[in-house]
């Protein structure tokens, strides 16, 4: 049915892995008032680690196995988690965001590189995670060797607002919210109202980070499916345009949102071509 197709990208499950390496972990920790959940896979200790940052309904789970994918190919080590609220993290604690909610993703972000001494890191960022790289990028330039965002965000399209309209739709009407129940457990009526209705909000349509683009210097790829349903290709035009550093942008055929998933080979090579390029 067309509306769940629109958010498949979103409830493709992760086959769970047992972890058997004594370099990998998952685990959770206590910062700024909120218990994290986290994946951690270290290969090499001198090289770079690769944060991945979920979107709007994602979580460490349902990344399946890419980002483990692109820190063999790299040789680079890998951390992932749970933003509050998502998957197995602490629960949201307030009933409201506020406009500037991803500003301050990125402020506790840097919050927990500090707390576990990353030292060069590279962020990979899809949809919300996406912003939340710009966003990070833009203030903190510290050990940041690039970025790559996927899918993001930087202003509000009609496009967007019309995805999310049809996403509550299948929520209501269809098993959407049994599946992310699967990955969310208790979280899960929070963490899609948090979405849907803070997007779309009337003050929301004010959102918009191209002037904060602009203090962007480290190098930066941007990936987007040509046929995304949730921002046009105004949204990657954007961030070329504003984007202070190096940047180059790679358009996904056969892909909507999450490119990742649905046409996941070129998207893989061009991730792990910039990576060995910084």
């Amino acid at each position: 049915m067309p509306r769940i197709n629109k958010i498949e990208a979103f409830l493709l499950s992760l086959n769970s892995e047992k972890i058997t390496n004594k370099m990998e972990s998952q685990n959770s920790l206590e910062i700024n008032n909120a218990n994290i959940h986290y994946y951690h896979y270290e290969i090499n200790p001198t090289r770079p680690t690769l944060i991945f940052l979920h979107d709007s309904l994602g979580c460490t789970q349902l990344w399946r196995d890419f980002p483990k994918e692109v820190a063999k190919k790299t040789n680079c080590n890998l951390f992932i988690y749970d933003r509050k609220g998502y998957g197995k993290s602490s629960p949201f604690t307030t009933n409201r965001r506020e406009i500037t909610y991803m500003h301050d993703e990125a402020d506790f972000l840097n919050d927990l590189v500090q707390h576990l001494n990353f030292k060069d890191i590279i962020l990979f960022g899809h949809s919300d995670g996406g912003t939340i790289a710009l966003l990070y990028a833009a203030k903190y330039h510290e050990n940041l060797k690039g970025i790559v965002v996927v899918g993001s965000h930087v202003i509000v399209e009609d496009v967007t607002l019309k995805g999310i309209r049809e996403a509550k739709i299948a929520y209501a009407e269809t098993n959407l919210k049994e599946r992310l129940t699967k990955y969310h457990g208790d979280n899960t009526q929070k963490v899609f109202e948090m979405w849907t209705e803070t997007w779309l909000r009337p003050d929301f349509i004010h959102f918009d980070i191209r002037e904060e683009l602009k203090n962007i210097e480290c190098p930066t790829l941007v990936i987007q499916g040509i046929d995304d349903e949730f921002g046009t290709i105004e949204q990657v035009n954007e961030i070329i345009n504003n984007v202070k550093g190096k940047k180059e942008c790679f358009l996904v055929p056969d892909a909507k949102h999450t490119p990742y998933k649905e046409n996941k080979i070129p998207t893989l090579e061009k991730t792990v071509e910039f990576i060995d390029s910084l």
